[in-house]
């Protein structure tokens, strides 16, 4: 079986078990590592793999053959992206109106923190933010200490490695997020063609969480092979950030996230409303 997951920490160490063959029943896996970027374009078509990780916000775009499943991903409380700058105000203060008509620099716009960042700035930032640049992730730090762009949207292990940059939080969007609806942030989604075994592949996506928890260091190599620029223990409180009760599970809670993300972004024009309402997720169509 085909899968494309990101070679993050909270990936790896999800998906190790399975990748392994310490999943009894479960199918050999074909791994590609790819950015989200990637495949969130790979989804909008069936020339991509059976299994992927994607971003929410990519499901008004995601082929109708790919379905939601309801475990694997990322999405949780107190890990959201942030907005960086190279300053701020002396008294320590956050001040959105630094943004106003100035340039930020964005790792997607079909990505979750991007529609967070345009739903908050709509709220917050006077006017209007200026231009959106798309970036690489890993550049987007430097360029902002580098004062090539005004300010930054960062996500992943930027949480904890943006100080090394000397750079400032201007906002936590998820603490934003969480004070507005009281919901947790969906970040990444696991899809699969309609056209599988959509309860064989939970399940075996579950055992390997249930495995990783079960076994913390089993996967340690392999996770560490993959982020190597990453320091022990950022790689770990990565995946204690990311790998949570929502991992296994999306629940009411989880869905009800995604269906406010996408809603309200649909609201603001962000997304197309008729996609978001072909979905379907009260259904449960898309998802086992």
């Amino acid at each position: 079986m085909k899968i494309a997951f990101s070679p993050c920490p909270n990936d790896t160490f999800v998906f190790h078990a399975w990748t392994a063959g310490l999943i009894p029943g479960a199918p050999r896996l074909d791994v590609t590592y790819a950015d989200i970027d990637i495949t969130n374009g790979l989804s909008e078509g069936l020339t991509g793999p059976e299994v992927m990780k994607i971003s929410y916000a990519a499901l008004p775009w995601t082929h109708p053959d790919y379905a939601l499943l309801p475990c694997g991903g990322a999405l949780g409380r107190g890990c959201g992206p942030l907005v960086l700058t190279a300053g701020g105000r002396t008294d320590g203060t956050p001040d959105p109106s630094l943004l106003t008509g100035k340039t930020v620099a964005v790792p997607s716009e079909r990505s979750t923190a991007y529609l967070l960042f345009r739903l908050w700035a709509a709220q917050n930032v006077p006017g209007g933010v200026g231009r959106i640049l798309v970036m690489p992730f890993h550049q987007i730090m430097p360029a902002v200490q580098r004062g090539e762009i005004d300010a930054g949207l960062v996500i992943h292990e930027a949480r904890f490695t943006y100080p090394q940059y000397g750079l400032s939080m201007l906002q936590d969007l998820g603490s934003w997020w969480e004070q507005d609806t009281g919901l947790p942030i969906p970040l990444g989604a696991i899809v699969a063609r309609r056209s599988l075994d959509l309860e064989a592949i939970a399940g075996w996506i579950r055992a390997s969480v249930d495995y990783a928890w079960a076994n913390p260091d089993a996967s340690r190599e392999y996770v560490m092979s993959h982020s190597q620029e990453l320091s022990p223990e950022v790689a770990k409180s990565h995946i204690d950030l990311y790998v949570n009760g929502f991992t296994r599970d999306l629940g009411a809670d989880g869905f009800a996230a995604v269906e406010a993300l996408l809603g309200r972004a649909a609201a603001e024009g962000l997304v197309p409303e008729e996609r978001v309402a072909s979905l379907k997720l009260r259904s449960g169509l898309n998802a086992v």
